[in-house]
């Protein structure tokens, strides 16, 4: 971003930056020990890629030009690290930042709406235990998770929420190194056939072989040759949800299921 900001845009700007980083203890109780410190390093990473010229060019350009609604705020127009608790035993895996969502707030499935996919999402892992509130508008909005986290298989947000195959394949390492962070996950939520696919090639990088073939279906549960479990969730896009396709009612399926898979302690 170009330009000069008052000092207040600069403590906004600031700010996003340090609850990217995972410093403010705002996301998921992320601390600075253990696999805290191997998912800041990852974090750290994943802002400063470039390796996508067109979806950067992208980001940028509508950090710049920004909504109408938005157009006081300073957009984070970055690659987008995941964010949740690092003794995560579920990860969840979504596809890319929305270009005025996450793209905006620096935080995945963060600031879409009131009922977009990002509250329809929180709201799922509120009522199964994972989250400590249903919503997820703002990085300040104080919203922690709990045995879970949410990574994404592109970081920066793609024109017409169409990120390319080559795209995609540049990003998975990022996924790669949070997936190594988290030696707790024992449960995959693949949100999307995207997302179900790439972390199924993410394994075969991973030298995982799997005969046959997982598919992707809503609720659909594979057991893994790794010891994970794999499970297909239909993506909580507007389009989806809206059509319902996707209701409340299929995605609490979901993830009370991966909570009884991971043996998720009820919430207290």
């Amino acid at each position: 971003m170009q330009g000069r900001r008052s000092d207040g845009q600069t403590k906004a700007l600031s700010r996003l930056v340090a609850i990217a980083a995972g410093t403010t203890g705002t996301i998921g109780g992320t601390g600075r020990t253990g696999a805290g410190d191997r998912l800041a390093r990852v974090r750290s990473a994943i802002i400063s890629c470039e390796r996508c010229p067109r979806l950067r060019d992208y980001c940028a350009r509508v950090a710049q030009e920004k909504r109408r609604a938005f157009r006081d705020e300073i957009y984070w127009g970055r690659p987008v690290p995941g964010f949740g608790d690092p003794r995560a035993r579920v990860l969840i895996v979504g596809l890319a930042p929305a270009a005025h969502g996450a793209n905006r707030t620096g935080r995945v499935f963060t600031g879409d709406g009131v009922g977009g996919s990002g509250d329809f999402l929180i709201s799922a892992l509120y009522r199964a235990g994972f989250a400590n509130i249903p919503t997820s508008h703002h990085p300040d909005d104080g919203l922690h998770l709990r045995n879970a986290f949410i990574a994404a298989v592109v970081r920066c947000a793609p024109p017409a929420n169409k990120p390319t195959p080559d795209e995609i394949a540049r990003c998975l390492p990022h996924l790669d190194a949070e997936l190594g962070a988290l030696p707790r996950v024992s449960v995959v939520v693949a949100l999307g056939k995207i997302g179900f696919d790439a972390y199924l090639q993410l394994l075969k990088q991973r030298g995982v072989v799997l005969r046959p073939r997982p598919e992707f279906a809503h609720a659909a549960t594979y057991d893994l040759p790794n010891g994970q479990t794999l499970i297909g969730c239909y993506h909580p896009s507007r389009q989806n949800t809206n059509t319902r396709k996707l209701t409340a009612a299929m995605m609490d399926e979901v993830f009370q299921l991966a909570a009884c898979l991971a043996a998720v302690p009820a919430r207290r």
